[in-house]
Formats: structure tokens, C-alpha cells, sequence
């Protein structure tokens, strides 16, 4: 079996456990995305899970994605891609021009800088806030406290259209009080998407509300490098 026929058939079986998952919930199939997280894999690696038909895929670095996407946007051209690692104000600029989703907006200077590329380039990804949901100092995002708050300056502050709120919970906790509080954060700041729940947990996040899974290894396999 070759490392393609394994991402592949991975592939499948996580999106089987979505499904299955999504039923179980009481919830209507189709309404969790998968975003396969391609960060340090190479787009050799990437074609066998596009060739299957997987098109959402989530990368933590602009850098990186900036150097293995726009190939492979010509081959398959409805790609959706989100940036799901921590943005640098002075990478806004190729942000906004590569990713369909950015959903690590977690700080004053990170909206500044997106609304004013928007303008500048006439494009509008669509936008989450990250919500450091555990209070980890190691971890970006927003505090939960200050999340509702932070969507409102978005949109009154910024005129920046906030669609959903993303979190990773601490590593060492049980994950569902986290999700639950990201849950009720978004109802609170009228927000209808949730980014939550990855390659570990992503089938205890969905019965709390979400509407995107991030799995990376459970798909691609073990990382070659530090992401």
C-alpha cells in the first residue's frame, strides 16, 4: 500500500466518522465541513486527496501555502482554503489574496490590517475569530471574556463580516466543557459557524455545534517536519 492509497483511504474513514457523527447528534448530513489540514506535507502528498475529491484544506503558515497552492489551484480551481495558524499584520496583504477563510483573526492590529487589505484588494475572505477558549498564554486568540466584545469592534470598528469563531482546546482537559463554551460565546456574539474539533476529538465537537472539523494527521499521516 502506498503512502497516496493510505491518506486516501484515511480520507474516507474520517469522513464516514463525520457523517456518522453528524447523525448521531440528531444534526442534518452535510452540515460539517471538513477541512483536511495539508500544513508541512507537500503537494505530491495533497494531489491523491484533491484526485478523491476533497477540495476544503487548511494551512497554518502563509509562507508555505504560498508556495504549493496557486499550482495547485490550476488543476483544481474550486480549492477552498483556510488559514488556520496564527497571521502576522505584515503578511495580511498575501493572506487576503490566497485564502478563501481566515480564521485566526484574534487581535486588534490582525483586523486593521485585513480590513484594509480587503479594500485595497477587493476581495473579501471570509472571517473567524480564534478564541483562546483554555486561557493558555502559549496559545493566540482572543479571551473568552472579551471574544463578544472583540466580534462587535470587528464589524462596528472595521466594517469586517464575522462569520464563526474557532478554538483548540488544552491538550490535557476533556474538550466538550470548551466546545460548549465556544458554543455559547457564538450565540452571544450572533455568530453561526464554528471551527472546532481536530484529528483527536472532532466527533465530541460536533454534537456542541460544529460546522468545521480541522483533521490533519488522521488523514495525511504523520508529519515530516514541525509544523
Amino acid at each position: 500500500m502506498t503512502t497516496s492509497d493510505t491518506a486516501v483511504e484515511r480520507l474516507q474513514d474520517i469522513c464516514a466518522r463525520v457523517l456518522a457523527a453528524t447523525r448521531e447528534a440528531g444534526r442534518p448530513a452535510g452540515s460539517v465541513e471538513l477541512v483536511a489540514v495539508s500544513k508541512t506535507f507537500e503537494a505530491h502528498e495533497i494531489r491523491p486527496v484533491l484526485e478523491a475529491g476533497q477540495r476544503v484544506f487548511g494551512e497554518n503558515r502563509v509562507q508555505e501555502a504560498m508556495a504549493k497552492w496557486p499550482a495547485l489551484r490550476d488543476s483544481y480551481p474550486d480549492i477552498e482554503l483556510h488559514l488556520i495558524g496564527p497571521l502576522q499584520s505584515n503578511k495580511a496583504a498575501e493572506a487576503v489574496a490566497l485564502f478563501d477563510v481566515i480564521e485566526t483573526v484574534d487581535r486588534e492590529k490582525i483586523a486593521a490590517a485585513l480590513a484594509k487589505e480587503m479594500a485595497r484588494q477587493n476581495r473579501r475572505p471570509r472571517l473567524f475569530v480564534q478564541v483562546d477558549i483554555g486561557e493558555e498564554a502559549q496559545k493566540a486568540g482572543i479571551a473568552p471574556n472579551e471574544a463578544v466584545a472583540f466580534v462587535q469592534h470587528c464589524r462596528d470598528g472595521h466594517g469586517l463580516s464575522i462569520e464563526g469563531l474557532m478554538c483548540i482546546p488544552p491538550v490535557d482537559e476533556a474538550p466538550g466543557p470548551f466546545f460548549a463554551l465556544l458554543q455559547t460565546i457564538a450565540g452571544e456574539a450572533g455568530v453561526e459557524k464554528l471551527s472546532m474539533g481536530m484529528s483527536g476529538d472532532f466527533e465530541r465537537a460536533i454534537p456542541f455545534g460544529a460546522t468545521s472539523v480541522r483533521v490533519g494527521s488522521a488523514i495525511f499521516g504523520t508529519r515530516p517536519r514541525p509544523a
